[in-house]
């Protein structure tokens, strides 16, 4: 992307030299983004980000659908989608939060029993962002079918990770996003099957074929394309990731006593991991690991600054033993065994250290049961 900040600065919807050579590059990309999704160039939007690509598509399909005022979604999506829902119940939606179980898994039962005439929206993650707990997409996308409803899917999470092929799918709009497939952020992409009523939600020029306004982020679509083009040969040694992730949680649940997988271990992302360390809480351990130079996270990172427990988490019903001491680890193409390794080596130390420190390490049953009556009554 470097030339296209510093040597191609033309803008793409110029008819001089210079806008030529952008906009053959933003060409370029737009197959590139088509090619991982299984798509045509001409179902791409390009957007700033997941959260643009999810209220787009959302507010897209209202807007086609006026006289149905019905959505449904999970309790466990992006904030960017449960926000969004909350603010469009103000406006008098009626929106239906389905439920997950203790594996974080999603009952088809209970989506075909919601879904009603008046349902304009269908909108569920294809993978959760906290768990990696992968929902059956076809099957919600065939039953939305069968009420008229359009079908968003955030696929943040997914692209890259596992093969896609809208040309092939029930899925009528899907977000992604660049930062998760190694382009920069503040740039992504919003598939729309041909044929889908969209109204733009950036209402401007004529760019994106008239469904986004604004000036193109040429080196960001360039970086974007580039980087679903990689993904998409990486795909056939995604083993890898899933390969270093079993190694790690195989380990730490060998090595450390009282931890658990939280969520499916079936039907997941092969990159990532939820393990629950009882009785500390997981800031301490992010701030410990940090120290060594390892990163994880205790939830989304849209959130991961505040001291609430993961609502993933928490629509799992997962005691509160666990709910707290929850953390991610997420890998990558580029994650290597030695970095695994070095994992492995510092995290039983630092979780013996922190639970001599806990206040609730000594199996204060009495304790642990009234905070977890206070965190299921929130």
């Amino acid at each position: 992307m470097m030339p296209y900040l510093t040597l191609y600065y033309g803008n793409p919807s110029s008819m001089h030299t210079f806008g030529g050579q952008v906009g053959k590059a933003v060409k370029t990309a737009r197959e590139q983004v088509a090619s991982l999704l299984g798509a045509e160039p001409s179902e791409i939007i390009f957007t700033s980000c997941g959260t643009e690509g999810d209220n787009a598509a959302i507010r897209a399909a209202l807007t086609a659908q006026p006289n149905k005022r019905h959505i449904i979604t999970t309790e466990v999506e992006h904030p960017a989608i449960l926000n969004l829902c909350r603010h469009l119940e103000k406006q008098g939606y009626t929106v239906t939060y389905l439920g997950v179980d203790s594996q974080g898994r999603l009952d088809l039962d209970e989506v075909q029993a919601s879904l009603t005439g008046s349902t304009a929206l269908v909108t569920i993650m294809y993978a959760n962002n906290e768990t990696g707990v992968v929902f059956p997409i076809e099957q919600v996308g065939a039953m939305a079918k069968e009420y008229g409803a359009l079908f968003h899917v955030d696929a943040v999470q997914a692209v890259g990770k596992i093969p896609l092929d809208m040309s092939s799918s029930t899925i009528d709009m899907l977000t992604l996003s660049g930062h998760k497939l190694h382009a920069p952020k503040g740039i992504g992409a919003l598939y729309v099957r041909k044929g889908t009523r969209f109204r733009p939600f950036m209402v401007g020029g004529h760019q994106e074929r008239g469904r986004r306004g604004g000036t193109e982020n040429v080196p960001g679509i360039v970086a974007l394309g580039k980087a679903c083009e990689l993904a998409e040969s990486h795909l056939a040694n995604i083993s890898h990731e899933r390969q270093l992730r079993d190694y790690l949680e195989t380990s730490i649940l060998t090595l450390i006593p009282d931890t658990v997988v939280n969520g499916s271990t079936k039907e997941r992302l092969p990159n990532t991991t939820n393990i629950g360390f009882k009785y500390i809480e997981g800031e301490a351990i992010l701030l410990s690991m940090n120290q060594f130079g390892i990163c994880a996270s205790s939830g989304s990172a849209c959130t991961s600054g505040s001291l609430e427990p993961s609502h993933v988490l928490r629509a799992m019903g997962l005691p509160y033993s666990v709910l707290h001491g929850s953390i991610r680890f997420s890998l990558s193409r580029y994650t290597t065994q030695d970095e695994i390794q070095r994992v492995i080596e510092v995290l039983p130390d630092t979780i013996a250290r922190l639970r001599a420190m806990s206040p609730f390490s000594n199996d204060d049953a009495t304790w642990l049961q009234e905070q977890e009556k206070a965190t299921l009554a929130k």
